[in-house]
């Protein structure tokens, strides 16, 4: 029975598992075809989804917590997704994943140069969908209790904290913040990033506008829920970034089940938001200036 609730994708991988079974003609972008049914039919393919599953083992070996992590996209071509490297993983397929055949062939047949294999994983890695069903319903949760929960200061901790840990533990954040290191002056490598957080911040967006509509608020004037939903994204990603190079920092409090983030994210939200019956009007530099400044700005 599937439990995920999820549609399920072509006909020829429906015995694979989620997400491998889904139709990835839209994530797949640079497969070796001249036509677009030609790249639609190999996206679909039950090899090629083969060589993901075994490109993302790859992944969670050097990006995975304790794992040798690569520091640019270079290094990450040409040392731990190396063809040589992809096909011996191939070979190593659980079922039922194909796993016989020349793999460096078949490999090729489908992606070249090899960099447009690494760029399609990339994208595979990223790509909301290898997590959807959990995080869909987790998010669920979360919005509720954002919204319409009683104890709004113990759901944004806890909810930091989840956000925190698991990213520090997610192959796919750790890629992803690897690669935004690497993304200058790499077009591609900026598309896909761009993508994802259009789609990532997007989704907490909409959170965002339904706290601040149901809880009567307002934003404060000259910031915008761009602005709210950006600063609490990088201050999520310092935070994990700053978890993964240093645990000792007390980013994390595992035993209390707490994290930094969940303080900045209310300091956050408190600064940039107003209660909408009893807003003052003020900017944040005014209410920051009303209380540092002996003399502050009108």
């Amino acid at each position: 029975m599937d439990v995920t609730d999820e549609p399920r994708g072509p006909r020829g991988k429906r015995d694979l598992p989620f997400p491998y079974d889904q139709d990835l003609s839209g994530v797949l972008r640079n497969l070796h075809r001249s036509t677009r049914w030609g790249r639609e039919r190999l996206a679909n393919d039950k090899v090629t989804a083969a060589f993901l599953a075994a490109g993302m083992r790859l992944l969670v070996t050097h990006l995975g917590p304790g794992g040798r992590r690569p520091v640019d996209s270079e290094r990450l071509l040409l040392g731990s997704l190396s063809q040589r490297r992809v096909a011996e993983e191939f070979a190593r397929n659980p079922h039922p994943f194909v796993r016989h055949g020349n793999g460096v062939s078949m490999l090729r047949d489908r992606w070249t140069p090899h960099s447009d294999f690494v760029t399609d994983l990339i994208t595979f890695a990223v790509w909301r969908e290898n997590y959807r069903p959990r995080y869909r319903r987790q998010q669920e949760a979360d919005v509720e209790r954002l919204v319409r929960g009683p104890d709004f200061v113990q759901a944004v901790h806890d909810i930091a904290y989840r956000h925190t840990a698991e990213g520090v533990g997610l192959p796919s954040v750790r890629l992803g913040l690897t690669l935004m290191t690497a993304a200058e002056g790499d077009d591609e490598v900026a598309r896909i990033i761009s993508a994802v957080y259009e789609d990532y911040v997007g989704s907490w967006k909409t959170v965002y506008a339904d706290v601040i509509r149901e809880r009567r608020l307002r934003l404060r004037p000259g910031l915008t829920l761009d602005d709210l939903a950006n600063a609490l994204s990088a201050a999520t990603d310092g935070m994990i970034l700053r978890a993964i190079g240093d645990p000792g920092a007390a980013v994390l409090d595992h035993e209390r089940r707490r994290s930094l983030m969940g303080t900045v994210a209310l300091a956050v939200v408190h600064a940039f938001l107003e209660p909408d019956d009893d807003a003052t009007g003020r900017t944040l530099e005014q209410a920051v200036s009303s209380r540092f400044d002996p003399h502050p700005h009108p």
